[in-house]
């Protein structure tokens, strides 16, 4: 069985994807420093406590496990922190990858699977956004992650170290089976605040702006289940191992949904009323993010098999209504 290297394993994408190599056969190794990660999260390989920014460690994974190739989630994803706090996120992001790359160099591993986003496109200049639409982004989050994308062209062309980049839209719902799902502190995703609303868990729900030239006023986003980006991700692994050269493909639905639309959405799933109060529009908040998708289906022959916004609020409700005391951090 192969030994894959997941940084952040133990985050939410991580863990869905952690799940996604067992089932397929891989032995995911956890690679995660638990700052957002949880150990509950961690139950299909191994979990090596650790930073990516710690080159020791990473030496010591990579001398015990072997890996034969990584996959790449550790980073921090906050954008409004981004802004207030530039320093951690190019630390991290970019310098701890750094750091990465240059172990598995030194390791000899030349396969990445590495979790970017659709945030280093910035205001988009057409929807749905394709996979050569210009780089421009407008925060240091998507910036960090532009960053290494370049980092990782230059790898390839000096090391041959291949890597296939997916630029997600907006990740959500939960682990069908229910063994895993979303957990974040704080939480900031639409699809959870609207079930904690429904939940009674906070008193409403705020919609940022309600102006926006879409069908409704409020923004609209691309929504994509955990597990289909899960299965992307050992699609992309799997291409690598074949000989794909490497490259950049959008995950997506290739619909948008309004933010309306996600709370009407909640409230037949939960058959509770959700209560919302209005407020301004964020700065930086384009009315429209869409993914166009088409290249990853094409090449690596992936399809989405929870498309449904329904299904994704579904997985997600089943998700937050378990015992809390089931899991600990």
């Amino acid at each position: 069985m192969k030994n894959i290297l997941v940084t952040g394993g133990a985050g939410y994408i991580g863990s869905h994807a952690c799940k996604a190599l067992a089932d397929a056969g891989y032995v995911p190794v956890s690679f995660d420093n638990l700052v957002f990660g949880h150990r509950w999260a961690v139950r299909w390989g191994p979990l090596v406590e650790g930073d990516i920014l710690d080159r020791d460690a990473l030496d010591r994974a990579f001398l015990q496990f072997k890996p034969q190739a990584v996959m790449h989630f550790a980073a921090f994803a906050y954008v409004g922190e981004s802004v207030s706090n530039p320093g951690k996120y190019y630390r991290n992001n970019v310098a701890g990858t750094l750091t990465l790359l240059e172990a598995m160099r030194e390791h000899q591993v030349d396969q990445l699977v590495f979790s970017s986003t659709c945030a280093i496109y910035g205001d988009p200049q057409f929807v749905p956004i394709t996979e050569d639409h210009p780089c421009n982004p407008v925060n240091p989050y998507g910036a960090s992650k532009w960053m290494v994308e370049r980092m990782l062209d230059d790898f390839a062309a000096a090391h041959a170290l291949r890597s296939i980049r997916l630029r997600y839209f907006n990740a959500a719902g939960a682990d069908p089976s229910g063994e895993i799902g979303e957990s974040h502190s704080p939480e900031t995703h639409l699809i959870p605040l609207a079930l904690d609303a429904a939940a009674g868990i906070r008193p409403t729900l705020t919609i940022f702006g309600d102006q926006y030239p879409t069908r409704d006023g409020t923004c609209i986003r691309d929504y994509i289940h955990v597990s289909d980006l899960a299965c992307a991700h050992l699609a992309a692994l799997r291409a690598l191992e074949s000989g794909h050269a490497g490259g950049a493909y959008n995950l997506g639905n290739g619909r948008g949904f309004t933010v309306r639309e996600v709370i009407t959405a909640a409230e037949a799933v939960t058959g509770r009323t959700i209560p919302v109060e209005q407020g301004p529009a964020r700065a930086g908040d384009p009315a429209a993010l869409v993914g166009d998708a088409a290249a990853i289906r094409r090449d690596l022959g992936w399809r989405p098999e929870h498309p449904g916004l329904d299904t994704i609020v579904q997985s997600a409700w089943r998700w937050h209504q378990r015992p809390t005391s089931s899991f600990k951090s």
